[in-house]
C-alpha cells in the first residue's frame, strides 16, 4: 500500500520528485490517483508548481495549474512559483503560469446564470475562445489567424459573444478579492481584437484577409507596422479601468516613445502579458510573433518567418524594403570583415615587435 502523498525527509512528495525531474507521465498517473497538488510540506515551502517551473518543462507546469495548483504560494524566501522559474531562466514557464485561465472558469458562462434562459457563450465557442485565452503569443496578427482557422468563430455574432464574455471576465479579474491586472490587461486586449475581427467580417468583402494585411503593412522607408502599433496603443488606452497600476505603467513605457522606435507598443505589452524581459535569445516570426521561427527570407536574410504560409502574408510589405535591407546586411558584412582584417594586422604586428631579437641572420629573414 503505497501513500499517494508520502513525504521523504526533504518533505518532498512523488508528485514533486516527478516534476523535477520531467516526468510527465509519471505526473498524470500521480494526479489521476489523488496527488496534492498544493501539498507544502516540504522543508523549504517549495510546491509541485515550483519544481516543476525549475524543471523547464512547460506541458508538465501546465499539467499542475489544470490540477489546480495555486500560483501565489511563496516558499521560505518569499518566491512564487513563477518567480522561481524566472530566477533560473525558465522562461517558457513563466508565461504558461502568468497566462493560465482555467477551462472550468471559462465554462460557467456556457451555463445559464439566474433567469437567463441562454447562456451568455455557448457551449460550441468554449474550446476555440479558451484556445485563444491560452495562447501566450499577443501579437495581434497570430490573435487574428486564429479566429480565421476556426469556423465557428468565422460569424459577426460569435466573434461578439466572445467579445463580451472577455469583457465579462476582464471585469471579474479586477473585482476579485486577489484583483489580477495582468489577467484583466489581457482579457481586455483580446476583446478589442474580437471586435476589430467583427468589423471586418460585418464590413469587409476580405473578411479577415484584409485585415491581417492591414496589421502587417509597414510604412515605405522601413516597413514598420504602424497601423499594428497604433492599434495596440489604442487597445491599451481604451482599459476602462484608469486606476490600475498595471495601466499606467504601459502608459508612461509606450506615450513618450515614438512610432517605430523602440520600445514598441507590441514588446511592451507582451512583457507585461507574459512577464518575459524583452525578446531573450530567441528568433520571432516577423509575420505572427510565434517564438522559435527559422526560415529567413532567400533575398535579404534579415527578416524571419515560422514557413512559407507567414512569408506569403508578408510578402506585399515586406517587398518594398527587401532591397535595401540587403544592401545594408552586405555593407555591415563588408565593415565587419574590414574591421577583422585590421584587427588580425594589428595582432600580427605586436606579435612581430614582441618576438625576441636573435642574431642569427637567417632567423631574421624567416621572420621577416
Amino acid at each position: 500500500d503505497v501513500r499517494v502523498n508520502g513525504l521523504d525527509e526533504y518533505g518532498m512528495t512523488p508528485l514533486m520528485h516527478a516534476a523535477y525531474k520531467g516526468r510527465a507521465d509519471m505526473c498524470k498517473l500521480l494526479l489521476q490517483h489523488g496527488a496534492d497538488v498544493n501539498c507544502n510540506e516540504h522543508e523549504h515551502g517549495y510546491t509541485a508548481l515550483m519544481f516543476a517551473g525549475l524543471s523547464g518543462k512547460t506541458d508538465i507546469t501546465w499539467m499542475m495549474l489544470d490540477a489546480g495548483a495555486e500560483t501565489d504560494t511563496v516558499n521560505s524566501v518569499g518566491r512564487t512559483a513563477a518567480q522561481m522559474a524566472a530566477f533560473v531562466g525558465q522562461h517558457d514557464c513563466v508565461t504558461v503560469i502568468n497566462n493560465f485561465f482555467s477551462r472550468a472558469r471559462l465554462d460557467y458562462y456556457t451555463k445559464p446564470q439566474g433567469l437567463e434562459k441562454e447562456p451568455k457563450l455557448p457551449p460550441k465557442l468554449a474550446g476555440p475562445l479558451h484556445k485563444i485565452i491560452m495562447s501566450t503569443n499577443p501579437n495581434p496578427v497570430k490573435i487574428v489567424m486564429l479566429v480565421k482557422e476556426n469556423p465557428l468563430l468565422m460569424d459577426v455574432e460569435a466573434v461578439e459573444k466572445c467579445r463580451k464574455v472577455l469583457e465579462l471576465v476582464c471585469e471579474m479579474c479586477i473585482k476579485q478579492q486577489d484583483m489580477n491586472e495582468v489577467l484583466a490587461m489581457k482579457m481586455h486586449y483580446l476583446s478589442c481584437v474580437l471586435q476589430k475581427c467583427g468589423s471586418f467580417l460585418k464590413e469587409r468583402q476580405d473578411k479577415l484577409d484584409g485585415l491581417i494585411k492591414s496589421l502587417l503593412k509597414g510604412r515605405d522607408s522601413d516597413g514598420f507596422p504602424v497601423f499594428q502599433d497604433k492599434f495596440i496603443r489604442e487597445c491599451i488606452r481604451k482599459f476602462p479601468y484608469c486606476d490600475a497600476t498595471l495601466l499606467q505603467q504601459l502608459v508612461r513605457s509606450i506615450a513618450p516613445v515614438e512610432i517605430g522606435s523602440d520600445p514598441t507598443a507590441l514588446s511592451v505589452l507582451t512583457q507585461a502579458i507574459t512577464g518575459q524581459v524583452g525578446f531573450m535569445d530567441a528568433d520571432f516570426c516577423t509575420t505572427c510573433g510565434e517564438k522559435g521561427a527559422e526560415k529567413r527570407c532567400s533575398i535579404c536574410k534579415m527578416v524571419i518567418y515560422c514557413d512559407q504560409a507567414c512569408q506569403k502574408l508578408h510578402w506585399f510589405s515586406h517587398k518594398k524594403v527587401c532591397k535595401m535591407l540587403q544592401e545594408q546586411r552586405e555593407k555591415h558584412e563588408a565593415e565587419s570583415a574590414s574591421r577583422l582584417q585590421k584587427q588580425a594586422k594589428a595582432e600580427f604586428s605586436a606579435s612581430l615587435l614582441q618576438s625576441p631579437v636573435s642574431d642569427d641572420p637567417s632567423e631574421i629573414i624567416l621572420r621577416c
